[in-house]
């Protein structure tokens, strides 16, 4: 039955029944209650006051009815608004209860007690908007009763209700925008339309007015435009985002800003953040903004670059950002219980964060007992190829750790052999000790290096002579050749004679450079260095022999310091 129509019968009912035929209307209105969901059975559990008196769905019913009557003919409030007051207050129902006699009949009871005691308006009002009542106390008006005496407040609240927003979300908006409630006749409707000139339509303004209500204070909000701007360029329609938005949550659109800009100033062209944004829309959707800043915060914090992290964002895989978050959280967790050192928790966080985000993994403690190995063991598994842990996800079969390592063993003797890094099986033993990851992953940036531009016999010989460039990842080897050619200004050869520099940071590399190039522009007679003198050489060697020999040098090599390893 629409409101409309209950509204048709409670005026009729209370014309002709009055008197004592007015004990009836509780009744006929029970009646048109039950006649909405008919049923013959009761299928709600009976609940308990704050003093321990049952309370049966019947009896729950007699009092909704009672508080409707009560608010509707005695107080004067609007009957959609009474109804939903009476009807979705169960906490303050259950206080009520606990104030009458349950024996006696509970419409006659709760009248009675009510003509007497007035109730506070405000409770049942900011219950039924959604609101808990931990979340409304402290929001109760400190000298008003009586819902009439804030017109102000109805006033906006049916604007909110005539546009659309369920009542039930509207306590979310009071709870985290409350001067809204007390705008002037006519002003929040004004800022409602001021937002749909912009070109946003209604349906998008009810789900955004819930998961934003801080928008509709003050002029429209600049930080929101600037993100609509930026996603309208990207090419994402209206229809996108609203589909993502998710009234359960807040969003904090200056947060969103600075993140978006973030990835602009860390090296995203136009296209990289279309591609971002249109792929992985969810991502900044999800309510997680403030997660993604810790994850960079946390990526930053094991080493790893602005560009390493803007290349995971770009092959996100295709899960939930919190779920992405968890896995990467619960994976460092592990990692830490069974007691791996912090640089190589670093060295995998670094070299393959996606991965780890995309492993679910078992409790060390099942895993212990599924590889019948000790946690020094699983960290020498994990040291050598990282790849392992997708094995050891939730839902998968876990294989005894002695049946990986012999697959692993097999995979990467052959890799060496075939490739006469090792000539006989006395060799083997030591190579492997010194290659870490598994066969593919070895194979993998060995090919990277022969794409560079050499052959497969340079590239063994680079191998023989430093075996440690092979433990990087393949996108560490591309960057680190990327930066020799065209920074550094030498030639891709050169590491054939000094295959070494791939051990070396480009920020080590960059700062040799700089404070030996300062020293010779300020005249300093300096011997003609090669690279690999200029970078090979120890910290304090560098520092006393070269540094040293100037009285600005010290200063020079700290600014140098901290401006190339910021960026």
């Amino acid at each position: 039955m629409t409101h409309f129509g209950k509204f048709i019968i409670f005026k009729w009912v209370s014309s002709n029944f009055v008197g004592s035929n007015k004990t009836r209307l509780s009744s006929i209105v029970s009646l048109f209650n039950i006649a909405e969901n008919p049923r013959f059975y009761s299928t709600k559990r009976i609940v308990q006051t704050e003093n321990g008196q049952s309370i049966s769905p019947v009896s729950r019913t007699e009092a909704q009815v009672a508080l409707l009557e009560y608010l509707y003919f005695t107080r004067n409030i609007q009957f959609t608004d009474a109804e939903n007051m009476s009807k979705n207050s169960p906490h303050f129902l259950e206080k009520l209860l606990a104030k009458v006699d349950m024996d006696a009949d509970i419409a006659q009871s709760i009248t009675r007690f009510l003509c007497f005691h007035p109730i506070n308006e405000f409770e049942p009002f900011f219950e039924s908007l959604g609101l808990k009542p931990h979340d409304y106390n402290p929001l109760l008006p400190r000298d008003l009763m009586f819902l009439c005496d804030d017109s102000l407040l109805l006033e906006n609240y049916h604007v909110l209700c005539n546009y659309g927003i369920a009542r039930s979300k509207i306590g979310k908006i009071y709870k985290e925008a409350t001067e809204v409630f007390g705008y002037d006749y006519g002003v929040l409707a004004l800022k409602l339309k001021a937002y749909e000139e912009l070109g946003l339509s209604q349906s998008f303004m009810i789900k955004l007015v819930v998961c934003s209500p801080y928008l509709l204070i003050g002029e429209v909000n600049a930080d929101f435009i600037k993100v609509l701007e930026i996603l309208r360029k990207q090419g994402v329609e209206i229809s996108r985002i609203e589909e993502h938005l998710s009234e359960k949550s807040s969003y904090d659109w200056s947060k969103l800003l600075s993140l978006l800009n973030l990835f602009g100033h860390a090296g995203y062209n136009e296209e990289q953040l279309g591609g971002l944004i249109s792929q992985h829309l969810e991502i900044f959707l999800e309510d997680s903004v403030d997660r993604i800043y810790l994850l960079i915060g946390f990526l930053l914090k094991f080493g790893s670059t602005m560009n390493q992290i803007c290349s995971m964002f770009l092959q996100f895989p295709q899960m939930k950002f919190e779920e992405f978050f968890s896995n990467l959280r619960n994976c460092f967790l592990f990692l830490n219980e069974i007691r791996m050192e912090a640089r190589e928790i670093q060295n995998i966080f670094c070299s393959d964060p996606l991965m780890l985000g995309s492993c679910r993994l078992k409790k060390p403690n099942t895993l212990r007992l599924a590889l019948h190995a000790a946690d020094k063991r699983m960290c020498e598994v994990i040291q050598e190829n990282p790849q392992v842990l997708k094995k050891w996800v939730m839902g998968s079969k876990v294989e005894r750790l002695q049946n990986l390592i012999l697959k692993s063993r097999m995979l990467k003797t052959k890799f060496l052999l075939d490739l006469g890094i090792v000539d006989d099986s006395n060799e083997i033993g030591k190579a492997l000790k010194v290659f870490r990851g598994s066969g593919a992953k070895i194979q993998e940036r060995f090919d990277c290096i022969v794409e560079a531009g050499f052959s497969r016999k340079d590239v063994c010989g680079m191998i023989k002579a430093s075996p440690q460039i092979l433990n990087q990842t393949k996108d560490v080897l591309e960057k680190k050749i990327d930066f020799l050619v065209n920074n550094v200004g030498y030639p891709v050869s050169y590491l054939i004679t000094f295959p070494s520099y791939l051990n070396y940071t480009t920020q080590r590399v960059q700062l040799r450079l700089a404070m030996y190039n300062w020293l010779k522009n300020q005249g300093k007679s300096l011997p003609m260095l090669s690279l690999s003198s200029v970078i090979s050489l120890s910290d304090k060697t560098f520092i006393n022999e070269y540094v040293n020999s100037h009285p600005r040098g010290p200063q020079i090599w700290q600014d140098l310091k901290k401006e190339i390893y910021a960026e």
